[in-house]
């Protein structure tokens, strides 16, 4: 009965009816997609590290993983150490630098990584063959067309360029063996990988970046050990190298990105005040237009808690269904706001900052249905509160 008054009453002005529930609508997909962008990078970021199944991450001391250009020496001491601990079943070493390609009378930059194909973690191959060989390189799509090459084209590889007098240095003649993706490249990065002993003797001629390094060590561990001891382990006995673990590195990750994540809290909770603001006002004028009817209802006995009950379902109603509305219209909005700041150059590609997660369209939904339920309370009260013979002899005269 309650609820069908409460129709009744709101399809009697259908035009403010459907333009609060859109108000409402549009500062639900606005609080929708700021509990996504709150969440979203988190998540994305944990899943982009778990990606290959790699727990650890070494990278040197006070820095995170190609944070810098620093590198850890000694990687034959470093690999022997780590394999004394039980728990750690895979080692992934990886040597970050850049390249240098002539092609045509210019020159092609790109970034290039040092790994070993059989414990790799950085890419995944879309066709031809793995760097099985020392003399083989694997590349991006987005290099591959820098280059206006081919798999299985020979190409000239520097790892040192001096732009006064145009002279490579750490020259090698590699073979194109596939095209990869880079899990965690960026999509304006062009990008290659070799065997880190190919680069390593590439790099002989360069003193800064001579000997046996790596910028970067992934570990996988064995599925019933602690991650967080291992990690602790690994900094006792190595002290140059910083472990980071999944937790670790999102908890750094939130420190420079506290912006966003202040912005969306901001953002959502001035949406959520608008939202209850607007249904508030409505559900206020409506009830200032039935007060006759109302204090009708009350003097033919309809109790207050009936009268309360009905007023607070029209407000839970508009909040309802601008709610979803808005959940359909946040999630277009959303989509089209993550192509933007995906683009930001640097980023990884795997990388969403307005991700959906059920867990985040629930909480924006019951808060907009509080919201809804918050803002029927104070009219409803009044209205309940009215008056009988005084509201029915204002009516009378008026």
């Amino acid at each position: 009965m309650r609820a069908v008054l409460a129709k009744a009453s709101l399809v009697r002005h259908r035009a403010r009816t459907m333009l609060a529930i859109l108000g409402v609508a549009i500062a639900a997909a606005m609080l929708l997609d700021m509990v996504m962008l709150a969440t979203g990078m988190r998540e994305s970021f944990r899943q982009l590290l778990l990606t290959r199944g790699f727990q650890l991450r070494l990278s040197p001391k006070g820095t995170l993983p190609f944070d810098t250009d620093a590198t850890i020496g000694d990687v034959a001491g470093v690999m022997s150490t780590l394999r004394r601990n039980s728990d750690i079943r895979e080692i992934s070493p990886v040597l970050g630098g850049s390249i240098h390609i002539a092609v045509g009378g210019r020159d092609v930059s790109a970034s290039i990584l040092g790994i070993d194909p059989k414990v790799q973690g950085d890419y995944e191959v879309l066709s031809g063959n793995d760097v099985t060989a020392a003399n083989a390189i694997v590349v991006n799509a987005r290099l591959l067309g820098e280059l206006r090459s081919k798999i299985g084209d020979t190409i000239s590889v520097s790892t040192g360029y001096d732009p006064q007098t145009r002279s490579y240095s750490g020259q090698r003649a590699l073979v194109v063996t596939g095209t990869v993706r880079f899990i965690y490249g960026a999509s304006d990065q062009s990008a290659a990988a070799v065997r880190r002993e190919t680069l390593q003797e590439m790099n002989a001629q360069l003193p800064t970046r001579a000997g046996d390094r790596a910028s970067l060590f992934m570990i996988r561990v064995r599925d019933s050990a602690n991650v967080e001891a291992t990690r602790h382990w690994i900094e006792s006995q190595l002290p140059n190298v910083s472990a980071l673990s999944i937790a670790t590195a999102i908890a750094q990750v939130d420190q420079r990105l506290s912006y966003f994540r202040q912005l969306s809290l901001i953002l959502g909770a001035v949406s959520l005040f608008v939202g209850f603001l607007l249904v508030t006002t409505l559900v206020t004028v409506s009830v200032n237009e039935r007060a006759g009817e109302i204090a009708v209802l009350r003097a033919i006995g309809v109790s207050r808690s009936h009268v309360i009950e009905q007023i607070v379902v029209e407000g839970v109603f508009i909040s309802l269904l601008g709610a979803i509305i808005g959940l359909a219209l946040g999630l277009a909005t959303a989509r089209y706001l993550n192509s933007i700041l995906s683009a930001f150059p640097g980023l990884p590609m795997a990388i969403d900052f307005f991700l959906f997660q059920p867990r985040a369209a629930w909480s924006a939904l019951g808060l907009l249905i509080a919201s809804g339920i918050g803002a029927g309370v104070y009219p409803a009260f009044r209205a309940a509160s009215l008056p009988i013979a005084e509201t029915l002899r204002k009516e009378a005269i008026a």
